[in-house]
């Protein structure tokens, strides 16, 4: 791993604590309690995605919640960047993490697939 992918790593990780402190301050009650399940940044730390928890969230207040994140993604930058003393903060783009409804079709689908085996084991030995 070369410097500049821990650098990149750290920042990334400070981060994932920093930015939710930042969304808790806020008083919109549609954003303030939104979960950070990661963020990634650009090669050169500039850009940063930052994937939040959409569990609890119809589609509208998805929407809704990006929006508003949106307007308030100029004070997140400045709240990152007092806290930790940094001279820039990356831009942030929001997005709802897709991630653990594919984990979840996947295990279902392991799931199947041991039914399956343990129902065909039990009928050859019959």
């Amino acid at each position: 791993m070369t410097h500049e992918e821990i650098k990149r790593h750290r920042t990334e990780s400070i981060l994932k604590e920093i930015i939710p402190e930042a969304l808790a301050t806020l008083d919109d009650g549609r954003i303030n309690g939104l979960s950070v399940t990661d963020v990634v940044c650009s090669k050169g730390r500039s850009d940063a995605k930052v994937y939040l928890d959409k569990s609890f969230l119809t589609p509208k207040e998805q929407s809704e919640a990006l929006r508003q994140l949106r307007v308030v993604s100029g004070y997140i930058q400045n709240h990152c960047k007092q806290s930790e003393g940094w001279f820039k903060a990356p831009r942030f783009t929001f997005e709802f993490d897709e991630q653990p409804e594919y984990q979840n079709k996947m295990e279902d689908l392991f799931k199947q697939i041991a039914s399956r085996k343990s129902a065909e084991e039990s009928s050859d030995e019959s």
